[in-house]
């Protein structure tokens, strides 16, 4: 498995697949043609079909500007590669200078066609949780002990010192903005609004809600808006690892080091899953995204529990299951529903999750590498109009809905 650095990134919202990876490769292009003085990008697949509520076309011409760019959405071309397809093209004065052909693969991360893929270095020689979990408890090792060994304790601290920070920031600043989110949808920001009810409730299951709920809005709206968040492990479920952690830090008093400990466990989570299934929306749909992200969580949540590695594996098992089958149909392909939502319910559930461990400490039957292998088996059979184009489910019942009350508005009037 990769270092846990290539999982958690930071950058710009609302999706690591249709904004990082784009900017990566158009910024990579661009300084392989410095004389162009115009640019052709057409987007394929998923990209075509969800780039404009994904800010594709924005963040592609941020990075090319002062200089001409036309972006075009093929949504016609069938993908057989990657979902997540995009054609650069150079000009000078109208004579072509060159192309490439460019996958974003998640997660930021790009593949040139035709061009030898950068192998990154496997800093763990273990990659099924079952292994990992074996080597803890033979060792008498926390997970967070086993990521550390592998990537160097000072530099891997360090570096989940500054997600954390960039976590709480994105935490504080989100549950202070007001206003509403770019795109036709016209939402409202509703962070600092849920925020400041959770602080008039009585009971603690209600404040409790209500906080992770806040939490999660805060960061989910940030990267809605097209700001810098954390992928955890993705753009599309930053929300719901710093609401977990945010909240329980400000209720129990946690040190940095312990919130530390809880990222870096989590990391492993999301790195085995990166591993041996995927974390693309456009692959297999939100389970992938959401499911992990729980699973992550719920880890975490075991680890400031000071959970057993048993225990930490069962909590992020039954997150996982409680997600299997979950559908990729952002509305209009912004994310924001029912994306932003789905954050604050994972959150919720991974404490949930950690709880059920609790409770029952031996009913487990499934592993985690088998909930994950079975998540992956489920994506790969779900209908690509599921997994992040926007053309089934939700997406396409409420569009369905809205012409109709829109026709049926008209002609009463």
């Amino acid at each position: 498995m990769l270092s846990i650095k290539e999982l958690y990134k930071i950058g710009n919202g609302p999706s690591s697949s249709h904004t990082m990876g784009p900017r990566r490769a158009t910024k990579l292009f661009k300084e392989n043609y410095p004389e162009a003085d115009r640019f052709d990008v057409i987007l394929y697949g998923s990209l075509a079909a969800t780039g404009k509520g994904h800010l594709t076309d924005e963040i592609i011409r941020k990075e090319v500007f002062p200089i001409e760019i036309n972006i075009i959405f093929d949504t016609k071309t069938e993908c057989k590669v990657h979902p997540n397809t995009m054609d650069l093209i150079a000009y000078k004065e109208e004579k072509e200078l060159g192309k490439w052909t460019v996958y974003s693969i998640g997660g930021g991360d790009i593949q040139i066609k035709g061009q030898e893929r950068i192998v990154k270095e496997d800093i763990y020689d273990l990659k099924k949780f079952k292994d990992i979990r074996e080597y803890c408890i033979s060792h008498n090792m926390h997970l967070y002990d086993y990521v550390y060994e592998k990537e160097g304790k000072e530099e891997i601290q360090a570096f989940l010192k500054e997600i954390w920070y960039t976590m709480k920031k994105c935490v504080q600043e989100g549950i202070r903005t007001e206003g509403t989110l770019p795109g036709r949808l016209k939402i409202n920001r509703r962070a600092k609004e849920l925020f400041y009810l959770a602080k008039g409730e009585e009971t603690p299951e209600f404040t409790q809600s209500r906080l992770l709920s806040a939490y999660a809005y805060a960061v989910s709206e940030t990267n809605a808006a097209g700001g810098i968040i954390v992928t955890a492990p993705t753009c599309g479920s930053a929300g719901v690892l710093p609401a977990v952690l945010f909240y329980l830090e400000e209720k129990n008093g946690y040190s940095d080091e312990e919130i530390i400990n809880a990222l870096a466990t989590a990391a492993l989570i999301g790195n085995v899953v990166k591993t041996n299934a995927s974390i693309s929306g456009a692959e297999c749909g939100c389970q992938a995204e959401i499911g992990t992200a729980c699973s992550m969580a719920a880890a975490a949540v075991g680890e400031l529990y000071h959970l057993t590695v048993e225990q930490i594996e069962d909590a992020a098992e039954v997150a996982m299951e409680h997600h299997l089958g979950l559908t990729c149909d952002p509305i209009y392909g912004y994310v924001q529903i029912p994306c932003i939502e789905r954050n604050a319910i994972a959150a919720m559930r991974a404490i949930d999750a950690c709880n059920m461990s609790i409770l029952l400490p031996d009913k487990n039957r499934i592993s985690f590498d088998m909930v994950v292998d079975t998540m992956y088996e489920t994506g790969k059979d779900l209908s690509s109009h599921y997994k992040e184009t926007s053309e089934g489910g939700l997406a396409k019942k409420y569009c369905r809905n809205k012409y109709y009350n829109t026709s049926l508005e008209r002609k009463l009037k």
